[in-house]
């Protein structure tokens, strides 16, 4: 759909702009039609300027970070699609009287303050901190996405999660501009927050803080290899948008799918994962109708088996799932 040229062009005196722009280019899928507009924001100014103006323009909104957690519809995203490339990573600030203990327990009580942008790649951030000598979002090492995607979704692997280690957010509010939020009021849970759950409709993360401890930087680095090591045995190398589905409380999500007769299983150019079944993959040229088609087929499968509703932790955004998404 053609947006408006005065709307597009008040973009472009803000930020980067690219129209009908394929977003099989900018999801770790590879799959998703044309962004009716695809923005590039390097700042959290140009972010909330951005922000606004589709907000004034009453024009839908997706900010996209990394593209993983995420599928997009062969139809594309309406409105505007917003890469951010906020990277801004500012500490270590000290903590008197150690801060919140809410992590590492063998970490000691020299407690730092960082604050990221919503942009920053969370591996990214993990692996830097770890390497520095602070403890506490190592676990972190080898997920996907951006800081604003963990604080949404409350990331998590390896027994650890951001809720464990988070202060506090600053979230852009269409009425109020950026307003900071207590990591306590955002309801954070098993992958998920205020934000997954509809309550924090029309903001969008700008930043979070964290809080970490000193620790052995050796010891730090030979767990983020002990990390990289297991995930490099256990995960799909190929195109795919992380774990699809989240872990009921019975049982891990690979072993319902693996008990229905899934592993391996595909449609179209859309695949559970031989390796581990609980990662959909792009077998090549897939299309958004054939993840749609194999997560439903997945999902009714195991209700009948086994009388669990299967949740998806991967997002299906945008138009063109087939019938149903």
């Amino acid at each position: 759909m053609r947006l408006d040229p005065a709307f597009v062009r008040s973009l472009e005196r803000v930020a980067s702009v690219r129209e009908d722009e394929p977003l099989s280019r900018h999801t770790t899928i590879g799959i998703g039609g044309p962004a009716d507009a695809f923005v590039t924001v390097r700042s959290n100014l140009q972010l909330a300027s951005v922000l606004g103006l589709c907000h004034r323009a009453g024009q839908p909104v997706f900010v996209l970070g990394s593209g993983s957690n995420i599928v997009a519809g062969d139809r594309g995203i309406r409105g505007v699609v917003i890469d951010n490339q906020a990277q801004s990573l500012e500490g270590p600030f000290p903590i008197a009287g150690g801060g919140p203990r809410t992590a590492d327990p063998s970490a000691n009580d020299e407690a730092f303050l960082f604050r990221a942008d919503a942009g920053c790649s969370f591996a990214g951030v993990s692996r830097q901190l770890a390497s520095a000598g602070y403890a506490g979002l190592e676990w972190a090492c080898g997920i996907p996405g951006t800081i604003g995607g963990a604080v949404v979704y409350n990331a998590g692997a390896y027994g650890g999660c951001l809720g464990d280690v988070l202060l506090r957010v600053g979230v852009w509010d269409p009425e109020a501009g950026e307003t900071v939020y207590e990591a306590r009021d955002l309801a954070m849970v098993y992958r998920g927050s205020a934000f997954t759950r509809g309550l924090m409709a029309g903001r969008a993360v700008l930043w979070a803080e964290f809080v970490l401890w000193r620790g052995d930087t050796e010891a730090l680095k030979a767990r983020v290899a002990e990390y990289d090591a297991r995930r490099l045995k256990a995960q799909p190398r190929g195109r795919n948008a992380g774990s699809f589905f989240k872990n009921p409380a019975s049982r891990p999500a690979w072993k319902l799918i693996d008990d229905v007769g899934l592993r391996g299983f595909r449609i179209g150019g859309a695949q559970f994962s031989e390796k581990h079944c609980n990662f959909l993959v792009n077998a090549g040229g897939a299309t958004a109708a054939n993840v749609a088609a194999l997560k439903r087929l997945a999902e009714a499968r195991v209700r009948e088996t086994f009388g669990v509703d299967l949740e998806a932790e991967v997002s299906l955004v945008g138009e063109g799932f087939g019938d149903e998404a």
